[in-house]
């Protein structure tokens, strides 16, 4: 099979324009953007977690934990920002 040429490749894109239209384009590629940036960041983990676990490496300091918001009430109809019911607000009280 012969390999691809520029003209091929321009056909394809203009295939894929034409199919997926001009108004998923753009959400396609964010999408995939920040795919490649949450893969570029997972591997580099791992490359800094190969380092830390060679012998006499320092030991990582663990995490602070994080606090969850509280679920108090904030006024009678929602509870952080989500609106509830009054059967909810019953059972909270």
């Amino acid at each position: 099979m012969a390999g691809l040429g520029w003209p091929e490749l321009l056909l394809i894109a203009v295939v894929i324009m034409v199919l997926f239209g001009s108004k998923k384009m753009p959400d396609a590629a964010r999408s995939l953007g920040r795919s490649l940036r949450i893969f570029k960041s997972e591997t580099k983990g791992l490359v800094n977690d190969d380092k830390d676990d060679k012998p006499g490496a320092a030991p990582a300091q663990p995490a602070a934990p994080q606090q969850l918001p509280s679920a108090q009430q904030e006024d009678g109809t929602t509870l952080n920002g989500v609106p509830v019911s009054q059967d909810q607000k019953n059972r909270a009280s």
